[in-house]
């Protein structure tokens, strides 16, 4: 008596129905009590005594076992799926999740937003760096008895010095006693002040041509540049001006001439 299991029974028996001929391996399968099975194997050898096995197989398991796929209920897909649209996944992540459900396949513990993103090996902690010791810091003052041995707190001999020129007073007192009176003081005069030649007054009317002269080769330059039109009216206009200044200062100088051979 067997239940919920399958019962394999092993024996020698010629007369029963073989696979491949007589003397074959055959299977005599049938429904067992409560659910199971039996499965007869005949001997290859009729002349032996009959021997007979028998061995019993959990349900599920063994040659034909097929797996049944994990199912979950429909509370956690609903659960599931409130999850995944508060979470705002993307349809890809939504998709991967539903076909793992429907597989019954463990629920995946990342999932990367695209098929072509590869979920990242955790880092390693950096290694630490070793660091060499920190040597203490020598102090650079010295030690007192050191300080001594130099000298340092030996005091200085006073050497007076004189306060008064000694010769100086020996020819003071020399007149006093030759003459009854102190000499007198001689006082050294001033070295004489050099008097620097006044540098010669410029000719104004050649200070005029050395200004026209600049703003012709100023304007040469613009022109140069391309800016001629920019600064020409300016230039022009100054060049004008310093002609006037030197029509003026000729007629001067010509009166001055006149009048100085009028009273010659």
């Amino acid at each position: 008596m067997f239940t919920d299991g399958i019962t394999i029974l092993l024996r020698s028996d010629p007369c029963s129905q073989t696979m491949g001929g007589v003397g074959g391996v055959g299977a005599e399968v049938g429904s067992g009590r409560q659910g199971g099975c039996r499965c007869v194997f005949p001997s290859s050898e009729p002349s032996m005594a009959s021997q007979e096995r028998v061995e019993t197989v959990t349900k599920g398991t063994g040659l034909w076992r097929c797996p049944k796929p994990a199912t979950y209920t429909p509370e956690t897909c609903e659960l599931l799926r409130v999850m995944m649209k508060e979470s705002k996944l993307t349809n890809f992540q939504r998709r991967h999740i539903m076909d793992t459900m429907k597989r019954g396949d463990t629920l995946p513990l990342q999932c990367s937003p695209t098929s072509s993103q590869r979920v990242l090996p955790c880092k390693q902690p950096a290694s630490a760096i070793y660091l060499p010791p920190i040597l203490a810091v020598r102090s650079h003052l010295r030690p007192a008895s050191m300080c001594q041995a130099n000298g340092a707190y030996s005091r200085e001999q006073f050497k007076p010095q004189a306060t008064r020129d000694l010769e100086k007073e020996k020819r003071r007192l020399q007149n006093i006693f030759a003459t009854g009176k102190e000499p007198a003081e001689r006082k050294r005069k001033p070295p004489p002040v050099r008097q620097e030649n006044p540098a010669p007054e410029l000719d104004r009317f050649e200070e005029l041509v050395k200004e026209i002269q600049e703003r012709k080769e100023f304007l040469a330059d613009m022109e140069a540049l391309g800016q001629g039109r920019q600064y020409q009216g300016i230039i022009l206009t100054e060049i004008s001006q310093k002609l006037q200044e030197m029509e003026d200062l000729d007629h001067k100088r010509s009166e001055e001439l006149r009048k100085a051979l009028a009273t010659t």
